[in-house]
């Protein structure tokens, strides 16, 4: 007896491991046989997921490309930068930032790796034929260069030698050199006055990106080491103090600090902004995402549209394969059996064009990568992940509907419908 039960239950479990493999290659081979026969339909019906599956890609590509651009040109800047500035306002008795100021901070805030003070005066400079324009000139450090991330196009940036001995040396911008020699090849190591004392240009510089103008430095500027500017002024007192520190994790601790440094040294009642790009950044990025965001939501509109055609067609299939269903329910198909092979047949459309539109979505940036190596498209894996995984999504919710109510059909009815 007990040999008999152990023959069935072994019996029952190779039939149902039977029964599973048939539907599984039935299904399969089902939803082939009837993409092969209605190919101008199956490829129609999946071109609205192609769409949708190629604007998510590019969405995505976009998003993350205008990130990358406004993450490239804040830390051209100075991502790891801090400002701290005398916003005045202490009712007619100033209490300045001075170059004391810069010394203590550099001594007692341990993450900075290079600051400088900054100096801000006129001057009015001639250019020839009676033209003569009020010149922003700033008095630095050498490590004002590193801070601000300047590139010296041409010459040199003036260094710590230049400074201790106050050598009337100057770093200036191109549109000033050109303006006033013709060029800038030609400007290099020419003399110029500030103040009735001659500067020999040993540099040309430039911003890493242009800030338009909202930074401290103007179209045409002239950058002169700190120790000779002061001379001009007499006075500790500094416009602006900037640090730089080596990590970007590091800037709000340090700016805090930087911030309580300063405030210790002067009165109580005295305001200093310590500002930081870290803070720009952040935002910047968080924009980016949000905005990233929105536009695959826009992108989630198509695909939903093109799920909605794929259930449209998926009930027509089932309505034009009444008796195909009323047989194979007489020949002993399941309510599960049939729900399975309709439902198949919609995820293999919403995915063979999902995978086709993240191929056409994916080309654009490698092309362009391909033809263009200078410009460097990010592309990120999550968005060929959501990409394929909203399509298989989209094929099981608009083709449960239509699976569904071919499962239900009564087979008999079925079987007599014409």
């Amino acid at each position: 007896m007990a040999a008999a039960n152990t023959h069935s239950s072994s019996f029952a479990r190779t039939l149902a491991s039977a029964k599973r493999t048939m539907v599984l290659s039935e299904i399969l081979s089902l939803a082939f046989d009837s993409f092969r026969n209605n190919k101008v339909r199956f490829a129609l019906t999946a071109l609205g997921m192609v769409m949708g599956s190629a604007s998510v890609i590019l969405v995505a590509t976009i998003g993350l490309t205008g990130r990358q651009y406004a993450v490239n040109y804040i830390q051209g800047i100075g991502a790891n930068m801090i400002v701290a500035d005398y916003p005045g306002g202490d009712n007619g008795n100033p209490d300045f930032l001075t170059i004391d100021d810069l010394t203590a901070v550099d001594q007692r805030v341990p993450r900075i790796i290079w600051s400088s003070p900054m100096l801000q005066m006129h001057d009015p400079i001639s250019f020839g034929d009676g033209k003569i324009k009020d010149i922003l000139i700033l008095g630095v450090s050498p490590q004002y260069k590193n801070v601000r991330n300047l590139v010296v196009m041409d010459g040199r940036f003036f260094d710590e030698e230049d400074t201790v001995s106050h050598a009337k040396v100057a770093v200036v911008t191109a549109p000033f050199a050109e303006a006033l020699y013709g060029s800038a090849d030609r400007a290099m190591n020419k003399t110029f006055t500030i103040k009735g004392i001659p500067f020999t240009i040993v540099g040309i510089f430039k911003e890493r990106v242009d800030t338009y103008g909202q930074m401290e430095i103007a179209k045409q500027t002239i950058l002169i080491p700190y120790p000779v500017a002061r001379y001009f002024t007499g006075t500790n007192a500094v416009k602006q103090l900037f640090f730089s520190v080596r990590d970007f994790n590091d800037v709000p601790r340090a700016r805090d600090e930087i911030a309580k440094v300063i405030q210790s040294r002067h009165r109580s009642g005295s305001v200093y902004d310590v500002n930081e790009n870290a803070a720009l950044l952040t935002t910047v990025q968080r924009i980016a995402n949000i905005l990233t965001l929105v536009l695959l939501l826009v992108s989630a509109v198509t695909l939903a549209v093109s799920g909605v055609g794929i259930m449209n067609i998926m009930l027509a299939t089932v309505r034009s394969r009444i008796r195909e269903i009323g047989i194979r329910k007489a020949v002993g198909a399941t309510y599960r059996e049939i729900q399975l092979q309709f439902l198949a047949e919609a995820i293999l459309i919403s995915l063979s064009g999902g995978i086709v539109g993240t191929l056409l979505g994916l080309a654009l940036p490698l092309s362009v990568r391909f033809f263009l190596p200078a410009y460097i498209i990010p592309i990120s894996p999550w968005s060929v992940v959501i990409s394929l995984s909203t399509a298989m999504l989209v094929g099981i919710l608009f083709g449960t509907l239509p699976a569904t109510r071919a499962a239900q059909m009564d087979p008999v009815e079925s079987l007599k419908y014409e």
